[in-house]
C-alpha cells in the first residue's frame, strides 16, 4: 500500500479512498442485510458527520450502479452485434441547430439524454467517446462546448507531451494508458469516409534533470517508475555529457530519460478524432452555455446534525445557444468535464480554476538535434524541438506569487527575457543567440487543492461527476479519465485503474495527493 498509516488514519471513514494500485475490490460476503448496514457505518465511525455521510451517500450510490452492471453489460452485448451498421460518418456540420433537408433528424434538440457531459475538449470528447464506444445505442450522450472552434481551449493551447515518469502510481498508468491508446488511434478512431487522425508522435522522451538537492526526489521516482513498468534510465551527469554534447551539466546531479512512450504529439488530432468517433457513435454535440441547472433535493437523505437534506440530484441543465436563446436537457448524469472553468461554473465549491501559462517558440539553428528530447531543468523551465526547421517551444510555471491576470491571452514578453531565457541559454549554450519567433497563453485547469485531478461523484450530488483539474497534464490522461468515468457510469466504479484516491474526498478531508514531478 501506498497509503502510510498516518494518512490511512487521518482519513479514517474516508478510508475507501485511500486504495492504491495494489488494491484488490473488496468482494467478501459480509453476512446479513443488518450485518452489511453496520458494518457501513462502522466504516465511518470516526469521521465527523458530514465526512460520514459523505461516504454512506457515495457507498449507496455505487451499490446502486453496480447492481444495474449485468443490465449495461447486456446493452453493450446487443449493440456490439450491430455496431458497424449503427455506426456513421461524423456529419460536417457537427454543432448546427438549423436543420434542412436530410439533416433534419440528426438536428433535432436532444430534450433529454442519460449523460449529459459539460465540456467539449479532450477531456469531455473521451468521456463521450469511451461511452458510446461501450454502450453504442444503449446510451445516449450530449457534449456542450461552448467554444467550438476551440480558440481558447487548453487541449489545442497545450504541448502536447506525454510521459510516464510522475511521482504518483495513478498518474504513471493513466498516462501508460495514453500512449497505448495514441499507438493504436488508427483503429480506435478511424471513421468511415474520413482520413485517420494523424497525432505527429515525436518519441524522442523527456529527460528530466535533478539538482543535488533533488537528486534522492529523483530517485525514489525512478524506482517506483520501474516498478510500474515504465521505460525509463537514470544517468548521471558524466553518462548526461556523454550522451548530450551539447548539453551543460553544471548544477544537475543526475536525469532521468524515457527511452519509450513518451514524447510528444499533436493535441487539435487527438481531439478531432476524439469528437468525430463520438459523433459517428451517437454522441451529439451542441454549441452553447451552461447557464443553470435545477434538480431535486433527494429527502430520504438527512445529514447528521441538520434538520434537513443537502444531497441533491441536478435534473435540468439551461443551455444558451450563440444566438442568445435558451433551452433545456433534462438529464440522468452529469459530468463537469469544462476544464479551468470548472469551479466558476458551479454554484458549489470546487477548488478548480484558470491559471495562465506561456509558451515561446524560438529560432536556434545551431540548438540540439533532432533527437533531443523535451527537457526540463531542475527549476522546472522546459523545452522542446519544434518540427525541422530549427523552432523549439519552451515554457516555465511562474511563482505562486507572481500568476498572470486570466482575463485574456496576452503574453508578457518580459517573463520570457527575464526567467526562461537565462535558464535555457545556461544549460544550452547554443540557445544565447536564440531569437524568439512566436508565443502564445493558455489555461491550465488548476486544482489549488494539489494540482491533481479531481475524479468521480461530487459529495453534495448524487449524480454529478467531475474529470478536471489536471493542471497541466490533461491532455495525456484524458484517454484513461474518459474510460475511468465511463467505469464508473456503466459499471458503479473503477474496473481497471483505481483512481479513488483522486476522488472529492480527499479535498473534505483535507489530505492532498501532492505530485513531487508537476511540470
Amino acid at each position: 500500500m501506498l497509503c502510510s498509516s498516518q494518512v490511512a488514519n487521518s482519513r479514517r471513514g474516508l478510508s475507501l479512498s485511500c486504495q492504491t494500485y495494489e488494491s484488490k475490490k473488496d468482494d467478501e460476503d459480509l453476512g446479513t442485510e443488518k450485518e452489511k448496514v453496520e458494518q457501513k457505518f462502522r466504516k465511518y465511525e470516526y469521521s465527523n458527520p458530514y465526512e460520514r455521510a459523505f461516504g454512506i451517500l457515495k457507498d449507496d450510490v455505487v451499490s446502486f450502479y453496480k447492481k444495474r452492471k449485468k443490465f449495461f453489460e447486456d446493452i453493450t452485448t446487443r449493440a456490439r452485434s450491430n455496431a458497424e451498421a449503427k455506426a456513421k460518418p461524423a456529419p460536417k456540420n457537427t454543432y448546427g441547430f438549423e436543420p434542412s433537408g436530410a439533416d433534419v433528424g440528426e438536428n433535432v434538440w436532444p430534450s433529454f439524454c442519460d449523460v449529459l457531459v459539460v465540456g467539449g475538449g479532450a477531456m469531455g470528447s473521451s468521456v463521450a467517446y469511451h461511452l458510446k464506444e461501450k454502450a453504442r445505442g444503449g446510451l445516449s450522450v450530449v457534449v456542450v462546448e461552448e467554444d467550438p472552434g476551440y480558440k481558447k481551449a487548453s487541449t489545442v493551447l497545450s504541448v502536447g507531451g506525454i510521459r510516464q515518469q510522475f511521482s504518483i502510481p495513478e498518474n504513471i498508468q493513466l498516462s501508460m494508458y495514453g500512449m497505448e491508446f495514441l499507438r493504436n488511434i488508427p483503429e480506435l478512431l478511424e471513421v468511415e469516409g474520413l482520413d485517420t487522425p494523424d497525432i505527429q508522435f515525436n518519441p524522442n522522451g523527456y529527460l528530466t534533470l535533478a539538482s543535488e538537492e533533488g537528486y534522492e526526489q529523483l530517485r525514489q521516482n525512478y524506482e517506483l517508475q520501474i516498478d510500474m513498468g515504465a521505460k525509463v534510465s537514470f544517468l548521471t551527469n558524466t553518462e548526461l555529457s556523454k550522451m548530450y554534447p551539447w548539453l551543460n551539466v553544471s548544477g544537475v546531479a543526475a536525469g532521468v530519460l524515457g527511452r519509450e512512450n513518451e514524447g510528444w504529439f499533436d493535441p487539435w488530432s487527438l481531439l478531432i478524432g476524439l469528437q468525430r468517433k463520438a459523433i459517428s457513435l451517437g454522441a451529439h454535440y451542441i454549441n452553447g452555455k451552461v447557464t443553470s441547472f435545477s434538480g431535486e433535493t433527494m429527502d430520504d437523505m438527512i445529514l447528521e446534525g441538520t434538520q434537513q437534506s443537502n444531497i441533491k440530484r441536478i435534473t435540468t441543465a439551461e443551455v444558451t445557444l450563440p444566438s442568445g436563446e435558451t433551452r433545456t436537457i433534462n438529464f440522468a448524469i452529469l459530468v463537469a468535464a469544462s476544464g479551468a472553468w470548472t469551479g466558476r461554473a458551479w454554484s458549489v465549491p470546487i477548488p478548480i480554476e484558470p491559471r495562465k501559462r506561456y509558451v515561446y517558440c524560438v529560432h536556434a539553428p545551431d540548438g540540439p538535434g533532432l533527437h533531443s528530447p523535451l527537457l526540463v531543468d531542475p527549476n522546472g523551465t522546459y523545452f522542446r524541438r519544434e518540427g525541422l526547421g530549427g523552432l523549439y517551444l519552451c515554457g516555465q510555471s511562474p511563482p505562486e506569487d507572481k500568476e498572470p491576470n486570466v482575463d485574456n491571452l496576452d503574453v508578457d514578453h518580459s517573463f520570457f527575457e527575464d526567467n526562461i531565457w537565462p535558464t535555457i541559454a545556461q544549460r544550452v549554450p547554443a540557445f544565447e543567440k536564440l531569437k524568439l519567433h512566436s508565443s502564445w497563453a493558455g489555461y491550465y485547469d488548476y486544482n489549488t487543492f494539489d494540482q491533481n485531478g479531481i475524479i468521480g461523484l461530487h459529495p453534495l450530488f448524487s449524480n454529478f461527476l467531475i474529470a478536471s483539474g489536471f493542471s497541466g497534464h490533461g491532455i495525456q490522461q484524458a484517454p484513461g479519465i474518459g474510460r475511468a468515468v465511463m467505469e464508473c457510469i456503466m459499471y458503479g466504479g473503477y474496473e481497471t485503474i483505481n483512481l479513488e484516491r483522486f476522488g472529492f474526498e480527499r479535498v473534505l478531508a483535507k489530505v492532498p495527493l501532492f505530485e513531487s514531478n508537476i511540470v
